[in-house]
């Protein structure tokens, strides 16, 4: 199993939600955090809760609607002088259920893109070469079950599109010691997820984080949260290992 005690993990929309309990999993794991909201005063909280466990963390903020602050960002955290082995693209949007779906605007797409596709997009090239430098590294891009709903159509062709952008970096790193594959934390009762989603966040743990514990040197695949849910992180680590393989093998 990928030891993460001592290492540095970027984790996005770290404030709330699925990135809220990533957070606190990664802390308890002996994971030095970057914590990444909107807004400084988001992730206060967290950052106070993942430090009295022990770890070193820090907070940085961007929108990633503004790819300038995401920029911005990158620049702060390589600042720090740390190496960021682990990257947890968690943070996402879904703009608005579209009824009258014809009626979709285009803004949707714009929005939907630069948030679910572009940014994690540009932090995956930012630091996947330095963690091929150094020959180690883990990067999880958060995905989506959705499928089949017209009514969504900005965020699923997003999340779609994140899709090809992660198994096609990973087919670069397949059977090196950097992988890069996708989670899901399935429809969960989150902000994003709304009230009504059948799935308790807690649910998602240990899954949402097991891609970063894989050893075996596989890439591009899809690994959904629900599959783990209330296993101990040795058996989940067991399970995507022996389950899941790699797109690149079939």
């Amino acid at each position: 199993m990928y030891q993460v005690k001592g290492k540095w993990a970027l984790i996005t929309g770290a404030a709330r939600g699925i990135g809220y309990l990533a957070a606190q999993f990664m802390a308890s794991q002996g994971c030095n955090l970057i914590l990444h909201s909107r807004n400084l005063a988001h992730t206060e909280k967290v950052l106070s809760e993942v430090r009295s466990m022990g770890i070193e963390a820090a907070a940085v903020a961007a929108d990633l609607n503004d790819l300038p602050s995401v920029e911005r960002m990158l620049a702060e955290i390589d600042a720090m002088k740390v190496d960021v082995d682990i990257v947890l693209n968690n943070a996402g949007l879904q703009v608005a259920y579209r009824t009258d779906y014809c009626a979709t605007p285009v803004s949707d797409y714009e929005i939907s893109f630069r948030v679910n596709t572009i940014s994690p997009a540009m932090i995956c090239y930012h630091f996947l070469p330095k963690m091929i430098a150094r020959g180690t590294g883990r990067i999880l891009n958060t995905t989506s079950g959705i499928a089949l709903d017209v009514c969504q159509a900005g965020y699923s062709a997003s999340k779609a599109a994140l899709d090809k952008i992660t198994i096609d970096l990973g087919s670069k790193v397949e059977g090196t010691d950097v992988l890069i594959n996708l989670t899901d934390p399935g429809w969960c009762r989150t902000d994003l997820g709304g009230p009504q989603a059948p799935n308790a966040p807690e649910s998602a743990i240990p899954g949402i984080v097991v891609g970063v514990f894989v050893d075996d040197r596989k890439s591009g695949r899809y690994l959904g949260a629900q599959n783990f849910t209330g296993m101990t992180l040795d058996a989940a680590v067991r399970k995507a290992e022996s389950e899941f393989d790699s797109p690149y093998r079939k």
